[in-house]
């Protein structure tokens, strides 16, 4: 998601938290790529060049390249000199950028690995979130993720990491004791804490590869009523099988209906909104793609849900891609209602691929449309019942996380008043058992 392009939300930082860490399942360039080139470019930074513009020439979504020379660009690309690949990325950028299309885009090294990291929904290390306490000025733990190396050793809320390896931590900011704690899976780090009530300690502990939580759930008692209130962060590499847990739990709770918070959601992977739509649809399109060629597909439900309770989803203007996926697809079949904001409004698809030197590659693929055909492309899905927050509701929120998805969130409410609803409290036809189903890696859609 192209953040820049979308007013900050206080309540998605709070919804969205936490390094998120890394396996990679991208796509890898090739045949494209003629052998009379390689061999010509090979070990220059001319090779990256035009191994980026043979993508491009090859899966970009408007075949006229936004009324650009596409073979011009190539012949100019390919007549400069480059001294580093650095000076590469800057020619590189520069060519995209011409396309009039954000979300085609070059990333180097460091920004590939952070989104590779994002979708994977896995990280390589201890498994705590910390912060810097605003009043103690100390790096602090948040939380210890659950079955992690920090959870096990008995990590608590609240302490105090006052020196990783032997490096003290006074004045290190979050996003530098993430890299040293980062590392390989069986590697060893030391860890010395504070606790208070209790003197300094050291911790050694071994890194293991941990499966991040983007899904959370919980059972709600309102006016009488048992909701499953579940909230989806993003759609990354686990977020299917969290959500399937989610509601395997939460039906044994025996609930009366569900409420989906995909506020501040940014998106994540194509594949996960489809095997999480079909969890709560059980007949109906999902989502419709259409390519450079005009080429259409169309995703539909596959008898498969997993619960047929009322649903409400809660979205608000940070709800992107992924999450409007999910959500049109549910509103199109009048299998959800929607409250909340208008959603921001992305409606194509990239495939992302991974670079010769580490690098990597997004691009546009695709437009998709709603099951009934809508293109929510810049315009974002209108909920059923609109209700924005105010700035002071929006600040509480960010200010206070644990009201989100409570009698003191108004969109939450709102939902529950309207579950209550006899029209909507009734649930759907039974559906069928459900089966097993597979992520396929490849296009990423954020």
């Amino acid at each position: 998601m192209n953040k820049s392009a979308k007013r900050y939300s206080p309540l998605q930082a709070a919804l969205i938290g936490g390094a998120i860490a890394t396996t990679a399942t991208i796509s890898v360039f090739g045949q494209a790529w003629t052998r009379c080139v390689h061999a010509a470019l090979q070990d220059s930074p001319k090779a990256l060049v035009d191994q980026v513009w043979q993508l491009v020439n090859r899966e970009y979504v408007d075949s006229k390249f936004n009324q650009q020379d596409w073979q011009a660009t190539r012949q100019s690309l390919l007549s400069k000199d480059y001294t580093s690949n650095v000076q590469a990325y800057v020619a590189i950028r520069e060519a995209l950028q011409k396309l009039g299309d954000p979300y085609t885009r070059f990333m180097d090294p460091k920004q590939f690995k952070a989104l590779t990291t994002q979708t994977s929904g896995e990280v390589s290390g201890i498994g705590i979130r910390m912060e810097v306490n605003e009043k103690t000025k100390r790096l602090t733990v948040v939380e210890a993720i659950g079955n992690s190396p920090a959870m096990k050793a008995g990590v608590q809320s609240g302490d105090e990491i006052l020196a990783i390896d032997g490096k003290s931590t006074l004045k290190m900011k979050v996003d530098e004791a993430s890299n040293l704690i980062r590392g390989k899976a069986g590697t060893g780090i030391n860890l010395r804490l504070g606790r208070p009530g209790k003197n300094e300690f050291y911790l050694k502990l071994t890194r293991a590869t941990i499966e991040l939580p983007t899904v959370n759930y919980t059972l709600k008692q309102e006016a009488g009523r048992r909701i499953g209130y579940i909230r989806l962060r993003e759609f990354s590499a686990h977020a299917a099988d969290q959500m399937r847990r989610a509601i395997h739990n939460l039906n044994n709770e025996k609930v009366d209906s569900y409420v989906l918070d995909l506020r501040g959601n940014p998106g994540g992977l194509l594949q996960a909104s489809i095997e999480i739509a079909r969890m709560w649809l059980d007949n109906g399109g999902i989502v419709k793609t259409i390519d450079r060629v005009g080429g259409s597909e169309e995703t539909k439900a596959n008898r498969t849900a997993l619960t047929n309770r009322p649903l409400a989803i809660l979205v608000d203007g940070n709800s992107a891609s992924a999450s409007e996926i999910l959500t049109g697809a549910l509103k199109d079949n009048k299998r959800a209602l929607v409250v909340g904001s208008q959603t921001f409004g992305k409606a194509l698809v990239q495939s992302v691929h991974e670079l010769t030197d580490g690098s990597g590659l997004a691009v546009t693929i695709s437009h998709y449309y709603t099951p009934k055909g809508t293109d929510i492309n810049h315009k974002g899905i209108t909920p059923d019942i609109q209700l924005d927050l105010t700035e002071a509701q929006e600040r509480q929120l960010a200010a206070n996380p644990d009201l989100i998805g409570t009698v003191n969130d108004p969109q939450y409410t709102r939902a529950i008043f309207a579950l209550s609803n006899t029209k909507f409290a009734q649930p759907l036809t039974p559906p069928q058992s459900s089966q097993p189903l597979s992520i396929r890696p490849g296009n990423f859609k954020f």
